[in-house]
């Protein structure tokens, strides 16, 4: 299977660098062809500005969405967007290798989204009309493909509960696996979270080491988060859960599946990835 690695860390040597290098190792090692985008490394362009589009007239008002849209079309985007669209679309699964910088991604993983997923690619796709808003979480161009957050923390992992002062784990990267992988069709995976990683001893290793080979095994196997589709028919024409449907949870849990409700329809995508 074809596993893109989309790496953003400044250093080569850190924790993050070496869970890159391990799972570049691992998945090589079962059989997979693996490629990274090391997004420092790259010189990665974070700003999403005029400069993506070609042929954008010099001197017009910049409108970044509509810009976007007929430079896809056109085929008029930049080269280094160009080549992380078709990595995206060469792979069967994507990790995101990543530090937890203020409760969020780096900015030039942020910047890498922004860019890279374009209107017509990532967003803007399918049919809009009727009970319809298109095809996005869990249809688009990226449908068939999973991924998964490695994410290092450096705060304790009871900060990151429910009740903890920093907020749930699941609520704070809800934008990102709801709202950047399923959105445009990516099965999201469950992250692999490393809490206190500024304190990690060279004796911890080979246990992370190990926890980690034992998520990658599972890349194509293990169960996604049963976010909920959007045109499943769990959702009202407003795209509201309908009544009935989510009791017993709360805040952004109540668009997970949840045991004995009904099932959703079938896909029915008009786009292919």
């Amino acid at each position: 299977m074809n596993v893109l690695i989309v790496y953003a860390h400044p250093e080569p040597r850190s924790l993050n660098g070496a869970l890159k290098n391990l799972a570049v190792s691992h998945l090589t090692g079962l059989g997979h062809t693996v490629r990274v985008s090391d997004l420092y490394a790259m010189d990665w362009k974070a700003t999403a500005d005029a400069g993506d589009f070609l042929a954008h007239p010099e001197g017009e008002r910049l409108a970044y969405a509509r810009a976007s849209k007929a430079a896809f079309a056109g085929g008029t985007q930049r080269a280094d967007v160009v080549a992380e669209q078709q990595k995206l679309l060469w792979a069967q699964a994507v990790i995101f290798q990543f530090p937890l910088w203020w409760f969020s991604m780096p900015a030039i993983l942020k910047g890498w989204v922004d860019r890279v997923f374009a209107y017509g690619f990532a967003y803007g796709v399918g049919v809009h009309g009727g009970e319809r808003w298109g095809d996005r979480y869990g249809e688009g161009t990226l449908t068939g493909r999973r991924a998964m957050l490695s994410v290092t923390i450096g705060g304790r992992a009871p900060h990151y509960t429910e009740r903890g002062v920093n907020g749930a784990l699941d609520d704070l990267l809800f934008p990102i696996q709801h709202g950047v992988i399923y959105y445009p069709g990516m099965e999201a995976l469950p992250p692999f979270s490393l809490y206190m990683s500024d304190r990690l001893t060279p004796e911890e290793w080979p246990s992370v080491e190990e926890a980690y080979k034992a998520r990658l095994d599972g890349l194509f196997t293990d169960a996604p988060i049963p976010f909920r589709r959007q045109n499943g028919g769990h959702y009202d024409t407003q795209q509201v859960l309908k009544p009935g449907l989510g009791l017993g949870a709360g805040g952004t849990r109540i668009h997970l599946l949840q045991p004995g409700e009904p099932e959703q329809h079938r896909l029915n995508s008009t786009t292919s990835g």
